[in-house]
């Protein structure tokens, strides 16, 4: 029997990139709707899980993508809401690859760090982005400082990750003034720019003052960097004590997870991989 992904795009032309991806992993049909929301999708997971036998459900997956990380969240609650009993198919979220970078990000900060004895600060870190990486690693039990050029915002998505992780080491902080960046870095042993493109987080003299500092992470690709001084290429870059890792450095290994999480997808029909268990995976790609 043949393997179908249905991918469910939020924009109204579905990605190019998740479809590649999807053909490459090995999919042998993939159906591909774009504009799709929460009040239109039901009759198509219907129409996924009522045209096969129970049994062979582990055979139809669901993709859910797009642009839009937030109107993928909620697509994928429409998604898993429409399952039920035996009529269940597994289903991804990537929506704008947040979940495949942010799981990518914390295992490239893990091959040098005890991530339970770390303190992070997350630059960029209210985007869907920052805020996976923060829910990751406070998974982990790293100490995160949040950072944001507004407060009020950090604040919000500090609020936010109590729903799903233990934010006791977690605090909100602002990085727009020079005072709140020194003092959103001070003391941390892992630096993540999670900015939008074209945006610097951080230059090289603030970098420089960091003492701690052991692993900065960058996963902006277009210049310029968001941290100055990493390249995009930069994977596991010695630069004295620090390790440094560019958007195309973390790029290698979130394209494997993707890829192994589609497949995943055609083990079980019961599947919901969302940011913690793309991580899971990761770590079991490792």
């Amino acid at each position: 029997m043949k393997k179908i992904l249905i991918q469910l795009d939020t924009d109204s032309l579905p990605s190019s990139f998740d479809r590649v991806v999807a053909v490459d992993a090995g999919v042998d049909e993939l159906f591909s709707y774009g504009g799709v929301t929460p009040d239109n999708v039901e009759t198509l997971v219907h129409g996924a899980i009522f045209t096969r036998k129970p049994s062979d459900l582990v055979n139809t997956a669901i993709f859910v993508g797009g642009s839009n990380v937030a109107a993928g969240e909620a697509l994928l609650k429409a998604v898993t809401k429409s399952l039920f009993g035996p009529f269940k198919v597994s289903v991804m979220m990537d929506s704008n690859g947040s979940n495949t970078t942010a799981a990518a990000t914390v295992l490239a900060a893990s091959r040098h760090l005890d991530l339970s004895k770390t303190t992070a600060v997350v630059l960029g870190g209210t985007g869907p982005v920052g805020s996976r990486v923060a829910q990751l690693l406070l998974q982990q039990g790293a100490t995160v400082r949040l950072a944001s050029r507004s407060l009020e915002r950090s604040t919000a998505t500090c609020a936010g990750l109590k729903e799903i992780a233990d934010v006791s080491k977690l605090s909100p902080h602002e990085s727009q003034s020079d005072a709140g960046l020194a003092a959103a870095c001070e003391g941390v042993d892992l630096v993540v720019a999670a900015g939008a493109a074209k945006t610097r987080l951080i230059n090289a003299e603030q970098l420089s003052k960091i003492s701690t500092l052991k692993v900065a992470i960058d996963l902006n690709a277009v210049a310029p960097a968001g941290i100055e001084g990493i390249e995009v290429m930069d994977k596991a870059r010695e630069a004295g004590q620090t390790i440094l890792y560019g958007a195309v450095g973390v790029g290698g290994t979130k394209m494997k997870i993707h890829y192994a999480a589609v497949r995943k997808l055609f083990t079980s029909n019961t599947l919901v991989l969302d940011t913690a268990a793309i991580y899971d995976l990761g770590a079991s790609l490792s």
